[in-house]
């Protein structure tokens, strides 16, 4: 089964790896020559980022577009910030970036698995998800004397510790910036391993032609299952470490109009690179907080007008746009 997923290490051109860690390298180097409140700011965005490519799995990957990964980072926040507020013998940040990755996996596993059995697809599973993101609103609504409903839930700034000896506290900004920046670096390249293994090409192959990967003898549903579950996973995780970042957590985390948000970054960036939706999900927060603060009127209108302008003439995103590019410069190379 041929599949047009790019290999780990290809070029400048033919790949985004080098594309994505020159990203990290500037992004390295950023708290050496900044300062304030950018600092404090970008890992915020580097979740949002690690959000993003939950849904570039799978939307870039199988084709399924999803409108309930708002409704998984706010669980992974919720999970994370209940976590830490309990006495425990270990470190209670550990045990919440497992909880939330639990906690956000199995959710999307159980909702899959029930959706994929029963063939559900397209426009439904949209409608689906979306309804996903109204129920996990509402429960953080109603259940106010665990959540704290409207006023959100306090979460600390969590801490690395390695036994009782070693303790790095991140309540200093540029602590958690580079706590963060690693750890969205390793996601990227654990899916980008994913992705060009054997799992991520099936998964291609059901968004190219579902009908002939089954007639391969591959259970469909059982490997969707699994790429919504591993998607979930990584959205709760996202949020998780925004919520310890942020110190707070709201009910709005897990609305359809994160959820939608979500998708405008992925579908500017580019739904079929992973480095797209990484790259859109910290680009364009970024760009929503500037255009926000610059011009509080009418922010949302001119990120709309982006966002179409791009659907129209870059049907894949910014990502496909560079890959074009990319197609041009060979061609002209002589």
């Amino acid at each position: 089964m041929k599949s047009n997923v790019p290999r780990l290490g290809s070029g400048v051109l033919g790949g985004e790896t080098p594309i994505v860690t020159g990203l990290m390298v500037l992004l390295a180097g950023l708290p050496l020559v900044l300062s304030g409140y950018p600092i404090y700011i970008l890992p915020q965005y580097m979740a949002f980022g690690i959000m993003a490519m939950s849904l570039g799995l799978l939307w870039g990957w199988v084709g399924i577009l999803s409108f309930g990964q708002a409704a998984f980072f706010a669980l992974g926040a919720y999970a994370m910030g209940l976590t830490m507020a309990r006495t425990l013998p270990v470190n209670g940040a550990y045990l919440g970036l497992i909880a939330a990755c639990v906690v956000g996996a199995l959710v999307a596993a159980i909702a899959g698995y029930f959706l994929f059995k029963a063939g559900v697809r397209a426009t439904y599973f949209v409608l689906a998800t979306l309804a996903l993101s109204i129920i996990v609103e509402q429960i953080a609504v109603s259940e106010s004397e665990l959540t704290g409903g409207w006023n959100g839930l306090y979460v600390d700034r969590m801490a690395v510790t390695v036994g009782s000896a070693i303790r790095i506290d991140l309540s200093s900004d540029a602590a958690a910036y580079y706590a963060v920046l690693p750890l969205m670096a390793a996601l990227y390249l654990l899916l980008r391993w994913l992705q060009c293994g054997r799992f991520g090409k099936v998964l291609v192959g059901i968004r190219e032609n579902e009908d002939r990967v089954k007639a391969l003898g591959y259970d469909i549903a059982l490997y969707k299952t699994a790429a919504f579950a591993l998607s979930g996973a990584i959205a709760a995780l996202a949020g998780a470490i925004y919520a310890t970042h942020a110190n707070f957590v709201s009910p709005s985390l897990g609305g359809v109009l994160f959820s939608t948000e979500v998708v405008v970054w992925v579908a500017i960036g580019g739904r079929s690179s992973l480095g797209g939706a990484l790259i859109g999900g910290i680009a364009v927060a970024s760009l929503s907080n500037f255009l926000s603060a610059t011009s509080p009127e009418y922010w949302q209108l001119a990120l709309g007008v982006i966002f179409v302008l791009v659907i129209i003439f870059f049907k894949d995103g910014l990502a496909g746009l560079v890959r074009r590019l990319g197609r041009e410069m060979k061609r002209g190379t002589p």
